[in-house]
């Protein structure tokens, strides 16, 4: 018999506080963000239109994340680990160093609020039980469906084998 584990349940004030995380990234980066991608009056260079292109999809899936809080936790997680490789790769050296340029300088109080505030939001207990303990435990579907035996791996002659 194939025991089957539980996720943990996150309390009600929890999933408002990440809602809230979500429309305040979707609301004060759309804000910058949308009217740029809409009403650019002349070609971008390569890297702003990907920084741009980029924010504008950030602000999508956390609009998607007000509605699906959980489920979109990572990208909570994947906001400030940019957030924090910008800090400590594009603005600590330069300033260490004190050779910040302004657009380096302003940015900076743009960005590092993140680096503090999402770990705070994020319930680590949960992502904890939910990524590491889960995986660990052999929870992962793959994982799952190899100990069951329905796991189908196509060969290099073609063939079936099951692992």
């Amino acid at each position: 018999m194939v025991q089957v584990q539980s996720k943990p349940e996150l309390p009600l004030y929890r999933l408002y506080v990440l809602r809230a995380s979500y429309l305040l990234v979707a609301l004060g980066l759309g804000s910058r963000t949308w009217p740029a991608i809409l009403h650019h009056a002349q070609p971008w260079d390569f890297w702003h239109g990907v920084g741009v292109s980029f924010f504008g999809a950030l602000t999508l899936l956390c609009l998607l994340g007000v509605r699906y809080p959980v489920r979109m936790m990572p990208l909570l997680i994947f906001e400030f680990t940019w957030k924090l490789i910008w800090v400590l790769a594009a603005w600590l050296p330069p300033y260490l160093g004190h050779t910040l340029d302004p657009d380096i300088a302003d940015s900076f109080w743009g960005i590092f609020p993140g680096v503090v505030i999402v770990p705070l939001v994020l319930p680590w207990g949960y992502l904890w039980k939910t990524y590491v303990t889960t995986l660990a435990t052999g929870g992962d579907s793959f994982e799952r469906a190899k100990r069951l035996g329905s796991l189908r791996i196509s060969t290099s002659s073609g063939s079936e084998r099951v692992a």
